[in-house]
Formats: C-alpha cells, structure tokens, sequence
C-alpha cells in the first residue's frame, strides 16, 4: 500500500478527491491533505509519502517550487501534478524534478482513478526495478576498477592522465569535449534490523536505479559494499549529489526495509585520484555506520583537510621497497635523498615527515621478516634509530600497553578535535542565519555552500545543537524579529514582511499566524487594547 499526500487550494476539489476515490481498491492510502504549498511541504517531511498530488497553482509556494523544495527533503517521494490548460508551459519548467504524472483539469473522478492506477503501476515498477538484479557494463567497468583499487602503484603524471581520458573515450565514458568533467565516488552497505551487513550483488542495480535519475555512473560490488564513480560537472555535483544521496538511503529504508550507510569522497579532477577518492568515500561510510543508524556522510565534513597525500605516501613506499628487493644500493640512497629533500624543499610539517618515516620503516620491517634470516632480523632491530622505539624490546604485555594508550590518545586527540569543528560549523552556520535572514532568498543550500559543507551535515548539526531542523530555526528568527517590529516601531506590514525575508506579505502573515498564533494585525490591536487598559 503506497502512501499519498493531497494539496490543492480549492477546499471542495480536495475533499472530493479524497472521498470519492477508492484509494484503498487501486493500493493507496491518503495520510495527509494540504491547501497551501506550505502545509503540503511540512507534510511531506513528517509523513514521508510515497506520492505527492499536488496542484501546480498553489499559495504561498508554487507547485514547481514545491516539487524543488520536496526534491530536497525527501526525493524518494513521487510527485503528480495537477494542471489547468494554460500552465502547461510553465508546468515544462517541473521537468527536471521527475514528475511521475502531470493530468490536466478539469478531470472527472473516473479519469483521474485510471490515471492514479497507471502512477501506482510506474511505482511498482521502480520499487521493483529497485531490487532488482543487473549487470554492469563490461566495458567502462574494466577501465575504472584497476583505478580505484590499485592506480598508486603507477606515476600520476599529465601524460598518463592524458591518456586515461582517452581510454575513457573509447569505451564510452566520456565525450572528447568534456573538459569541465569532474568525478567523485561513493560507497554504500547495507544493514539489517539486527545491525548485520547483508549487502549482495543485487544491491548494485538498486543503487544504480536511483543514480541513474539524476547523474552518470558506474558500480560495482566490492566485496561487502557498493561502490559507485559518479562523473559530472561541478555544477551539477552542487544540484544533485545529496539529494541522489538521501534518495538512496530513503529509497532502501521504504523498499527493502535496510538502513543504508553511505560514504561521498571529494569531488577531484582527474581519473589518477580515483583511488584516494575511493578510499575517503569508504571512510565516510564508516562514519555513517558508526551510530547504527545509517545514513549520508561526506568525507569533506568529517575530515576537511585533506591531510597526507596518502597517493604520494603509497608510491614512496612502493618504489623504496622494489629498491630494497632487487635495487642498487646507490640507486637505493639516491632515491631516498631525492625524496627527502623534496619533503623539505615542500616545507611539509614535521608530523607530515614523520608519517613518512613510519610508513617507510614499517615496509623495511615486513620485507626483514619475511626475506631475512632471524639473526639479520635482530641485527636491524639493534640499530640505534630501531632502539629508540624501546616497545620492540619490551614483552608483549609492555608492547600491548603501549599500543592500547598510544591508539587510545590518537582517538580522543581526534574525537576532540571533531567535536571542536562541528561546534565551529554550528556557530557559523547561526551566526550565518542571524546575519542574513532577511534575505528572502537565504536556504539551507545557501548556508552550506558559504560555510563549505555537505546540507545533510550541517542539517544535522543545527538539529543536535538547537532541537530545530535549519528551516524551523529559520522561521523562529523570522517570527522572533517580527514580533519585536511589530511591537516596538510603525513599520507597515508590508515592510515588516520584507525586513524578515517573506517578499510575500500573505505568506508572511499566514506563517506569522501559524507560528505565534494571531495575525500580525491582531498583534498589533492586542498591543493597543493593553495600552489603553493601563
């Protein structure tokens, strides 16, 4: 049974849609009704329906405008339009938020329960296309798994991408003249009511029949998770990526009854990135699963920095140990000093180095126990620079402590230094809200892209910091100033409406009434009636 929100503003239109339909006989059930676009958003968060009817002509916001704003709260939602004649052009405009449905009144009950019979048969079919199996392209799939998993092994040089790009175009990937294309991948598993990984390959098409809608793809099934590589322009990464992203995990709670962890890595320019990429879109996701929940998580939000060049780090490591196995040893030292002086000449940080240096020892340790001789083995454990990490001489209890408070100290230094940056995110975020909320045009969107996080992230972080999502707190700042205009100055309606950022005055008194509970007129009257009275 599909759930379905009614909104239009002609009150005996909307009734009559909701009795006379047998919404139960073609397998819906109403949970809500709305009359302004308004209502029909606040609705659609709360109830979380599988369709929205909805009129395109609509108070205070338009349907286009409501499918714009539903796209961004909750795309797993169906929308179907409503339309008089006239609108059709202006209803072209809804094109690119995929309208299921679009029925033109007046309608008769009979036409419009045969077209809800066909919405709910396009319906099944995603639901079902969903879970569904599918099998990936050969061709481009075979260009981009060796990048993801292994591409550090070889130089990132202009030359190689240069002809990654051409590989690109010869299977199809990507057109000669995509110059501006970007990419980006994510990573995605799937959890049962117990908390158990139970992604399969099947998963595959269900992630890909979302994606599918709104940005070019590629997955693949890694070994207890998804991974996908996304490629567009960096506009379109801004419009679509979280809302493909909270579709996914809406998507898989309401048809496959999972919750969904998923993992975005940073946007990056070039296909020799892919594999750092891929690995931050699966640390991401390791965020996302911590709290058992679920959930969206971008790697730009937990870790903003990108830190070591873990793509650098790799092939240092890479060619020293090919150098210790079979190099020469004065082609060994020349490399060494080579890469050292490139470390100082870059001015990287000690802390920077010195994740080098462990890096590093820890390959000439794994080559010495694996090739050597025990005797050789205790030989370079002796060396000076060996005996300084005291731990490998001490007995296992020693080495365990060691370890134990050295990874217990790293986790708290960085579980304190998160908690630091997200306060720090709030705090701008509010102070964003309070610089600028009688900017009419001010969104949740906006606030992200000026502070330079994810809008799912600073979301949350608004909600566990005031109890309010960003939009409720929006509107209490709104409302909050207002109130105050309203009661201390002479200011019009009209410029109280535009000094809080509603350029509509109607809009603005109905949320005004709705928020402290009479009009801003009756405000005002009620103010006078005191007045008089002391």
């Amino acid at each position: 049974m599909y759930t379905v929100v009614v909104a239009d503003d002609e009150e005996e239109l909307r009734r009559a849609i909701i009795r006379r339909i047998n919404w139960e006989e073609i397998g819906f059930q109403v949970v809500g009704e709305a009359e302004n676009g308004i209502e029909a958003l606040e609705l659609v968060g709360e109830k979380e329906p599988d369709l929205l009817l909805t009129d395109i002509r609509m108070p205070f916001i338009s349907g286009v405008e409501l499918a714009r704003q539903v796209r961004e709260i909750r795309p797993a939602t169906q929308i179907a339009f409503l339309s008089g004649f006239d609108d059709f052009s202006y209803a072209q405009q809804a094109i690119q938020y995929n309208i299921i449905s679009y029925m033109l009144k007046p309608i008769s009950m009979a036409d419009l329960t045969e077209n809800l019979i066909q919405i709910k048969q396009k319906i099944d079919r995603l639901f079902s296309e969903f879970a569904e199996r599918r099998k990936n392209e050969i061709n481009i799939s075979e260009f981009l798994l060796p990048l993801l998993l292994d591409s550090f092994q070889m130089a990132s040089t202009p030359e190689r991408e240069q002809l990654l790009k051409a590989q690109a175009q010869a299977c199809g990937m990507i057109k000669p003249e995509s110059e501006s294309i970007r990419y980006l991948v994510t990573a995605v598993t799937f959890r049962d009511e117990n908390g158990n990984n139970c992604t399969e390959h099947s998963h595959v098409h269900a992630v890909d029949t979302i994606l599918k809608k709104y940005i070019k793809y590629e997955s693949f099934f890694l070994e207890d998770k998804i991974v996908s590589v996304l490629w567009s322009t960096p506009a379109s990464f801004d419009k679509y990526l979280h809302i493909l992203a909270d579709d996914i995990v809406q998507s898989s709670a309401r048809i496959l009854n999972l919750r969904c962890s998923l993992g975005a890595s940073r946007v990056v320019q070039g296909f020799t990135d892919l594999s750092e990429a891929y690995r931050d879109a699966v640390n991401a996701m390791r965020y996302a699963g911590r709290s058992g929940q679920g959930g969206v998580r971008y790697i730009i939000d937990e870790e903003p920095f990108s830190g070591v060049d873990m793509d650098y780090v790799m092939k240092v490591v890479a060619n020293i140990e090919e150098k210790i196995r079979g190099g020469a040893r004065e082609e060994l030292e020349s490399y060494l000093w080579e890469v050292f002086g490139c470390l100082k000449d870059e001015n990287n940080s000690r802390e920077k180095v010195n994740f080098m240096l462990v890096e590093i020892l820890s390959c000439v340790c794994r080559i010495m126990y694996s090739m050597s001789a025990e005797s050789d083995a205790a030989a370079l454990k002796a060396d000076p620079f060996m005996q300084q990490m005291a731990f490998l001489d001490s007995s296992l209890k020693d080495a365990s402590e060691h370890f134990v408070h050295f990874c217990m100290a790293a986790r708290d230094r960085i579980a304190e230094h998160k908690t630091k940056s997200s306060m720090d995110i709030c705090d701008r975020a509010i102070r964003y809200i309070e610089d600028n909320y009688s900017n009419a045009d001010l969104s949740l969107m906006s606030a992200s892209t000026e502070i330079g996080v994810s809008p799912n992230y600073l979301s949350a972080l608004i909600k566990k910091r005031t109890g309010n999502s960003f939009v409720d707190y929006l509107t209490k700042k709104r409302m909050e100033t207002a109130k105050i205009l309203l009661l201390n100055t002479a200011m019009k309606i009209r410029e109280v409406s535009e000094a809080c950022g509603y350029n509509d005055q109607h809009y603005f008194s109905y949320c005004f009434k709705k928020y402290e509970g009479v009009s801003p007129n009756m405000l005002r009257r009620q103010l006078t009636q005191e007045e008089r009275q002391a």
